[in-house]
């Protein structure tokens, strides 16, 4: 069974930049392609940004482009989300998937296993 553990996120300025980490466990975390997404009150869960097993492979939201990076740690079993440059409308709780395929996908359903969600919150 594949375990997510997320960290980082809480309250932060607009303009600021925290770092949201996923560790797996349980898993073979190197197949997997990863992904992270969003969900604000009263909205649907939206795609944030994904990553292949390799990392060769790598697609944003429009939202997000050019101001958050996706990367990951194979040896550590460790997928990061870097946020930058953070607006009020990011404020959401984000969740790292895990997709046991190798390629990437913006589909949520695709997603095998899911973190816990952690809150972010962008203050103006």
């Amino acid at each position: 069974q594949v375990q997510l553990v997320q960290s980082g996120g809480g309250l932060v300025q607009a303009g600021g930049s925290p770092r949201l980490s996923c560790a797996a466990s349980g898993g073979t975390f190197s197949s997997y392609a990863m992904g992270w997404f969003r969900q604000a009150p009263g909205k649907d869960r939206e795609f944030v940004a994904t990553i292949s097993w390799s990392g060769g492979n790598i697609y944003y939201a429009n939202s997000v482009k050019g101001r958050f990076t996706i990367s990951r740690d194979n040896a550590k079993n460790t997928v990061y989300l870097q946020m930058n440059s953070l607006k009020p409308e990011d404020t959401a709780v984000y969740y790292c998937a895990a997709d046991r395929t190798f390629l990437p996908t913006i589909l949520p359903h695709r997603y095998d296993y899911w973190g816990q969600g952690t809150q972010v919150t962008v203050s103006s």
